[in-house]
């Protein structure tokens, strides 16, 4: 079992695992009793971040539409319609040798798809985290378990992983926004 992390707190991935190369970032929610008539469609996605916080271009935001990075660095592994089953709903892998140069961060975000029409938001949903998962050997090393801190939001940037003095390091951020993948895309520089 991995290092388990509280809201803003920050964790070191590469200098304590130097042969740290390829990570696997699962993502995972539950849905609360809910009799709207709808299943609910989270969808994870991951935005290759410049020093200003902003995509570079569109082609940097990685999400059920555009499955992998040019670089082939960031690769979601698909859209799960329902988040039924055990473990993760979602999964981004990311080969950290092959993140561009000016990519100083990604930031893994969930949202609900079609929020506004079916009337749904994060306080319906329970048991969200996020874990970073040596793809090599398998083992979690880092799992964020974001809590019931949610009401109205349709989206959520569940943490990020950033280079610090040229480590990788994760920080766990659990910030909700309103206004889904649209309003969470325009914060990051996507032409939405």
């Amino acid at each position: 079992m991995g290092v388990s992390l509280r809201k803003g707190q920050k964790v070191d991935l590469t200098k304590s695992n130097p042969s740290l190369k390829k990570i696997l970032v699962g993502l995972g929610w539950d849905v609360n009793k809910y009799d709207g008539g709808h299943d609910f469609d989270l969808d994870a996605a991951a935005f290759l971040l410049g020093d200003n916080g902003k995509v570079h271009g569109d082609e940097d935001f990685v999400f059920y539409n555009n499955l992998k990075h040019v670089s082939g660095s960031v690769e979601h592994m698909g859209d799960n319609l329902t988040g039924a089953g055990e473990g993760d709903d979602e999964e981004i892998k990311i080969d950290l040798d092959k993140v561009p140069a000016n990519v100083s961060k990604i930031d893994f975000t969930v949202t609900i798809y079609d929020a506004e029409t079916r009337k749904q938001t994060f306080g319906q949903v329970s048991n969200a985290y996020i874990r970073v998962v040596d793809d090599t050997t398998g083992q979690e090393l880092i799992r964020y378990d974001l809590g019931e801190d949610f009401s109205v939001e349709t989206a959520v940037v569940v943490g990020e992983l950033y280079r610090h003095g040229g480590e990788w390091k994760f920080n766990a951020i659990g910030s909700g926004f309103s206004g889904g993948l649209a309003a969470l895309g325009r914060n990051f520089g996507v032409n939405v």
